[in-house]
């Protein structure tokens, strides 16, 4: 842990010069209390950069949530082992995954799923209870509810140190959070020039508490945050059922994990209450389970919080870009994808080249980083991914 100045405490023994910079401008704003903390797994963002935990006063800054409202892992611990499987073949389960859910940005179900139905009354509910129509955004939003999107999210199948198989997933709010957050950027954008505000940058403008355009940013802020968990869970619920076809009988939850890590909740920290923004960070509150996944190919970790005070209880959410997509197109190539996955079971193309293991930061150094943080529970190591391209 660093102190860089006396409202940014840093926690990345790598962190970049663009991302450090970024991090500095950040803690400039003056709603922020007590400090901002910049996780491990920090990397250049939009207005903010990812891997921010944002403690703010009378105020909140859309950007500092992201534009993946509501982004997080799912995880499901099996009653299944390593030896259970070993006859069976990997691409058949792979192949049923990617056929059960749509991949890709802009994929959608064709219509909606009978499992999918009591989450989308529920969306409907709070919905109309916080008094906005989700079709403004994006008519077709219940089509997107168990679908995975593209980039970074994955749907895997991993073996523990134990060799007990998890099922995981990383996703969000798909469009519908998008278009929610893109829209309160701008509206936050206006607010500031209309109030002639002066920020250091144009994307951390920010709504002031008790203003109207705040109240509605927090009320659809927290109708996507509830919209990807409960993605998260349909899409879990998918995989468990193909699972279980593969395997010829049913799936035994030990566990399920389903954790936000682009989100803002209440929470009191140096005994005051606090809107806390957490932008690529798990919350790790004492005892509280976590999911933080290596990148594609590597390992990931079942955690549990120890509950640090100087980092808000936060913890990093993932390894952390090293490369930007164009950059690791260039760099790295073909080959050197396929040799980083070896051994598990995906599909073999080049579109995943900007996601190879070498675009991101190594997920040892980002743990050891982590250790006063949380502590790990498990290790996992794939053998099936599934992406989006």
């Amino acid at each position: 842990m660093e102190q860089v100045n006396e409202r940014y405490l840093n926690f990345a023994s790598r962190i970049d010069r663009l991302t450090l910079e970024q991090n500095r401008m950040t803690s400039t704003m003056p709603f922020i209390y007590p400090h901002f903390a910049s996780m491990p797994d920090a990397h250049l963002g939009k207005g903010c950069a990812v891997g921010s935990v944002l403690p703010t006063l009378g105020a909140i800054v859309p950007a500092a949530v992201g534009v993946d409202i509501g982004c997080g892992m799912v995880a499901v611990r099996t009653g299944h082992s390593a030896g259970d499987i070993q006859h069976l073949d990997r691409r058949a389960l792979r192949k049923a995954i990617e056929h059960a859910i749509p991949l890709s940005a802009g994929n959608n179900n064709r219509k909606v799923a009978v499992t999918a139905e009591p989450r989308i009354r529920i969306l409907e509910e709070e919905a109309a209870a916080a008094g906005f129509d989700p079709a403004a955004y994006v008519s077709k939003w219940r089509l997107q509810l168990g679908t995975l999107g593209s980039g970074n999210h994955f749907i895997e199948v991993s073996l523990d140190e134990n060799d007990d198989v998890w099922l995981f997933l990383h996703s969000g709010s798909r469009g519908i959070g998008n278009r929610i957050a893109q829209h309160h950027i701008k509206a936050a954008q206006a607010y500031c020039r209309q109030h002639g505000i002066q920020l250091p940058h144009p994307d951390l403008a920010y709504l002031v508490e008790g203003s109207e355009q705040f109240d509605r940013y927090i009320n659809e802020l927290l109708w996507a945050q509830e919209f990807a968990l409960l993605n998260r869970e349909e899409m879990m619920d998918r995989v468990v059922h193909q699972f279980t076809e593969w395997v010829g009988k049913p799936v035994d939850e030990r566990e399920r994990i389903n954790c936000h890590h682009n989100y803002t909740a209440k929470e009191t920290h140096f005994g005051k209450e606090v809107w806390l923004s957490r932008k690529g960070a798990i919350a790790a509150d004492a005892g509280r389970p976590g999911l933080i996944p290596g990148s594609m190919g590597t390992r990931s970790y079942v955690v549990t919080g120890k509950g640090f005070a100087l980092s808000l209880n936060s913890a990093p959410h993932g390894a952390g870009r090293e490369y930007s997509r164009n950059a690791a197109r260039k760099h790295f190539t073909y080959d050197q994808l396929r040799k980083a996955m070896k051994g598990i079971e995906f599909r073999d193309t080049d579109a995943f080249l900007d996601e190879i293991p070498g675009a991101y930061k190594d997920i040892d150094v980002v743990m050891e980083d982590a250790r006063d943080l949380v502590g790990i529970r498990h290790t996992l190591r794939q053998i099936v991914n599934v992406k989006g391209d």
